[in-house]
């Protein structure tokens, strides 16, 4: 067989020519991926080092430091795909594109993900807190990225997802130290409101619940009805006992009244009857 020379030197010196061309672009590039893949590791801990010297909460600390050293590993792609001569606006729209159809498909997943963040940064409400929301109130057992779990009364897990609950109304029971529980009492016009009041008192006094130091403690006229004198009972509570002292004082407040003969009144109506004929 008869090799042309001509025609084999031409291709090796195409070939050595595109080796010539190509190979210090891949090792520069090569170089560039190690060195800012180590530069990016450096600041990660960087990072991570700032967020815990400023007591910032470690699962957001861990979160921003993955959303750092992504972003920053997607831009090192880019301008490494640049070197290539790849055209990186079209490779940006490329995984914008992406990105939206993602949106678009998980939205409601994002928004339930954005509400595990902003709860992350600004801590409405924590594990192990009383949390009154539209749906349900009781302690949060379980703070997860796309639901929270709260343990309800009942023995029950609720279930509820993060983005409804970042944009409701949360009443949290647990931020203060200490909470107000009111209790309603009403008493004849004829019983003595003095007399009532150390009544009341005493069962506060006796109630292990009760925070008795506490100088806002107190029980006041409320309103003058119809039928009835109205009382208010106020008295705080450390917020894990909210629902022991309420239910355990407004039993005690009946009892007590029962046997100090103070007459709880209840709505009732006279019938007045004739006997005329007409």
């Amino acid at each position: 067989m008869d090799i042309d020379f001509e025609q084999a030197s031409y291709y090796a010196s195409m070939v050595w020519s595109l080796v010539m061309e190509w190979v210090p672009t891949i090792l520069w590039a090569l170089a560039t991926l190690i060195i800012w893949l180590r530069a990016i590791k450096h600041i990660g801990k960087i990072a991570a080092k700032w967020f815990t010297a400023s007591k910032m909460d470690i699962t957001v600390s861990k979160f921003l430091v993955s959303l750092i050293t992504a972003v920053l590993k997607i831009l090192l792609v880019i301008s490494v795909a640049g070197m290539f001569w790849v055209q990186t606006t079209s490779f940006i729209a490329i995984l914008w594109a992406a990105w939206l159809a993602i949106w678009m498909a998980l939205q409601g997943s994002l928004s339930n993900f954005a509400g595990w963040v902003l709860n992350l940064i600004f801590k409405p409400y924590e594990v192990g807190d009383l949390i009154e929301t539209e749906w349900v109130f009781w302690k949060v057992t379980d703070i997860e990225i796309f639901v929270t779990k709260l343990l309800t009364p009942d023995n029950k897990i609720a279930i509820i997802p993060n983005g409804p609950i970042a944009n409701g109304n949360i009443i949290n029971y647990s931020k203060q130290w200490e909470i107000r529980v009111d209790v309603a009492v009403w008493i004849a016009y004829d019983e003595d409101i003095d007399n009532t009041r150390a009544v009341l008192t005493k069962v506060i006094e006796e109630n292990p619940f009760v925070i008795n130091n506490h100088s806002w403690n107190w029980i006041f006229v409320n309103e003058l009805a119809d039928s009835s004198v109205n009382l208010i009972v106020r008295w705080y509570v450390k917020p894990q006992s909210y629902r022991d002292a309420f239910f355990t004082l407004t039993e005690q407040s009946k009892k007590a009244l029962d046997s100090a003969g103070i007459s709880i009144p209840f709505p009732h109506r006279v019938i007045h009857t004739s006997t005329e004929t007409l």
